[in-house]
């Protein structure tokens, strides 16, 4: 077995495709249910977008729902917005449309410079901790059951 190695020092989208391509063929080989998500209209998307009264975005939240589980994926606002209650409200209604449509689970990664404190009142549970990532903070990793 002949090969070589190269290393590269800048980014390069070629390979990083080509990287994300072979662990999908192998999840797929490895999980049914990594091979059943990837079918079209597996993963459902939940965008909320809130504007202010200009029309221009001001916040809101990204989530996909797949294997009966919530992934809150983006959640920001604008810091004149924070602190009213829109983030819990925004919360409350994508987890409740994700109940209605079947999790049972979510799912949510959140730096301790962040929202743990918020999504712990909420009821995430924190179930996972990378400590010193960013340097003096930590990387939180929290669930919380729909049912």
């Amino acid at each position: 077995m002949n090969y070589s190695i190269e290393v590269l020092l800048e980014e390069n989208d070629d390979f990083s495709s080509f990287l994300k391509q072979k662990i999908k063929e192998f999840n797929n080989e490895q999980s049914v249910p990594h091979n059943e998500v990837r079918k079209k209209g597996s993963v459902q998307p939940i965008n909320i977008v809130v504007m202010n009264d200009t029309n221009q975005w001001i916040g809101g939240i990204t989530a996909e729902i797949y294997w009966n589980w919530l992934e809150i994926n983006r959640f920001w606002f604008s810091p004149e917005f924070r602190g009213k209650g829109l983030g819990s409200l925004l919360l409350d209604k994508t987890e409740e449309i994700a109940k209605d449509k079947g999790a049972t689970k979510a799912l949510l990664t959140t730096f301790e410079f962040q929202a743990r404190t918020f999504y712990e009142a909420k009821g995430y549970k924190v179930v996972g901790e990378v400590k010193d990532y960013p340097p003096g903070s930590s990387y939180y990793t929290m669930v919380k059951s729909l049912i």
